[in-house]
Protein backbone atom coordinates (compact mmCIF):
# COMPACT_ATOMS: atom_id res chain seq x y z
CA UNK A 1 0.00 0.00 0.00
CA UNK A 2 1.42 3.56 -0.98
CA UNK A 3 1.73 5.50 2.15
CA UNK A 4 2.02 9.27 1.53
CA UNK A 5 5.72 10.89 3.36
CA UNK A 6 5.69 11.92 6.73
CA UNK A 7 8.46 13.76 8.89
CA UNK A 8 7.60 10.56 11.55
CA UNK A 9 8.87 8.27 8.86
CA UNK A 10 12.52 10.41 8.01
CA UNK A 11 14.32 7.66 9.36
CA UNK A 12 12.92 4.69 7.21
CA UNK A 13 13.01 6.79 4.37
CA UNK A 14 16.40 7.83 4.97
CA UNK A 15 16.80 3.73 4.86
CA UNK A 16 15.21 3.39 1.53
CA UNK A 17 16.59 5.86 -0.02
CA UNK A 18 20.04 4.62 0.50
CA UNK A 19 19.54 1.95 -1.42
CA UNK A 20 19.26 4.38 -4.39
CA UNK A 21 23.13 4.55 -6.40
CA UNK A 22 23.96 8.62 -5.19
CA UNK A 23 22.20 8.51 -2.35
CA UNK A 24 24.93 6.61 0.33
CA UNK A 25 25.92 9.31 2.67
CA UNK A 26 24.02 10.55 5.09
CA UNK A 27 24.14 14.45 4.39
CA UNK A 28 23.30 14.01 0.93
CA UNK A 29 20.23 11.47 1.96
CA UNK A 30 19.19 14.37 4.57
CA UNK A 31 19.29 16.97 1.44
CA UNK A 32 17.36 14.56 -0.37
CA UNK A 33 14.52 14.55 2.18
CA UNK A 34 14.42 17.99 3.58
CA UNK A 35 13.80 18.43 -0.59
CA UNK A 36 10.61 16.59 -0.77
CA UNK A 37 9.44 17.81 2.77
CA UNK A 38 9.97 21.55 1.49
CA UNK A 39 9.24 21.17 -2.38
CA UNK A 40 5.58 21.48 -2.94
CA UNK A 41 5.58 19.91 -5.89
CA UNK A 42 7.96 16.91 -5.03
CA UNK A 43 5.83 13.95 -3.09
CA UNK A 44 7.48 10.99 -1.16
CA UNK A 45 5.77 7.48 -1.06
CA UNK A 46 6.82 4.81 0.82
CA UNK A 47 5.46 1.03 0.75
CA UNK A 48 3.88 -0.60 3.28
CA UNK A 49 3.84 -4.55 3.24
CA UNK A 50 1.95 -5.79 6.53
CA UNK A 51 3.41 -3.69 9.58
CA UNK A 52 6.77 -2.64 7.58
CA UNK A 53 7.66 0.10 5.07
CA UNK A 54 9.93 -1.34 1.97
CA UNK A 55 9.75 0.42 -0.76
CA UNK A 56 9.95 4.00 -1.91
CA UNK A 57 8.89 6.61 -4.34
CA UNK A 58 9.64 10.24 -5.05
CA UNK A 59 7.89 12.50 -7.58
CA UNK A 60 8.10 15.49 -9.35
CA UNK A 61 4.65 16.75 -9.98
CA UNK A 62 3.89 18.77 -12.92
CA UNK A 63 0.95 19.82 -14.73
CA UNK A 64 0.24 17.11 -17.26
CA UNK A 65 3.09 14.49 -15.93
CA UNK A 66 5.53 14.01 -12.93
CA UNK A 67 8.56 12.42 -13.16
CA UNK A 68 10.05 9.49 -10.81
CA UNK A 69 13.28 10.28 -9.41
CA UNK A 70 13.34 7.60 -6.70
CA UNK A 71 12.59 3.98 -6.51
CA UNK A 72 13.80 1.66 -4.16
CA UNK A 73 13.32 -1.69 -2.69
CA UNK A 74 14.54 -3.22 0.52
CA UNK A 75 17.10 -5.75 -0.68
CA UNK A 76 15.38 -8.08 1.06
CA UNK A 77 12.59 -7.95 -0.84
CA UNK A 78 13.43 -7.03 -4.44
CA UNK A 79 13.07 -9.80 -7.25
CA UNK A 80 9.09 -9.87 -5.74
CA UNK A 81 7.88 -7.62 -8.32
CA UNK A 82 7.51 -4.63 -5.28
CA UNK A 83 8.34 -1.62 -7.58
CA UNK A 84 6.45 -2.79 -10.82
CA UNK A 85 3.44 -2.77 -8.09
CA UNK A 86 4.60 0.77 -6.93
CA UNK A 87 4.35 2.27 -10.03
CA UNK A 88 1.67 0.23 -11.07
CA UNK A 89 -0.35 2.29 -8.05
CA UNK A 90 1.19 5.20 -9.21
CA UNK A 91 -0.02 5.25 -11.94
CA UNK A 92 -3.93 4.35 -10.67
CA UNK A 93 -3.51 7.45 -7.94
CA UNK A 94 -2.50 9.66 -11.39
CA UNK A 95 -4.21 8.58 -14.40
CA UNK A 96 -4.11 11.65 -16.17
CA UNK A 97 -1.07 11.95 -16.13
CA UNK A 98 2.43 10.65 -18.08
CA UNK A 99 4.99 9.24 -16.04
CA UNK A 100 8.62 10.15 -17.18
CA UNK A 101 11.74 9.39 -15.70
CA UNK A 102 15.39 10.13 -15.01
CA UNK A 103 18.97 8.96 -16.29
CA UNK A 104 18.67 6.83 -12.35
CA UNK A 105 15.12 5.30 -13.44
CA UNK A 106 14.64 5.16 -16.91
CA UNK A 107 15.96 1.57 -16.91
CA UNK A 108 13.58 0.71 -14.40
CA UNK A 109 10.30 2.05 -15.85
CA UNK A 110 11.29 0.64 -19.05
CA UNK A 111 11.20 -3.21 -17.23
CA UNK A 112 7.83 -2.28 -15.75
CA UNK A 113 6.22 -1.17 -19.04
CA UNK A 114 7.84 -3.83 -21.42
CA UNK A 115 7.97 -7.01 -19.09
CA UNK A 116 5.48 -8.44 -16.94
CA UNK A 117 7.71 -9.89 -15.24
CA UNK A 118 11.12 -9.46 -13.25
CA UNK A 119 10.78 -5.85 -12.13
CA UNK A 120 11.43 -5.33 -8.65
Amino acid sequence: MLVRYKKTYEKIAMGLLSYMPGEKNVKALQETIHHYETTDNWLLYLWKKGDDFIGLLGLEMEEDAYTLHHVSVNPSFRGEGIGKEMVMRLREQFPEKTCKSTEQTAAFLERCTSNEEGAD
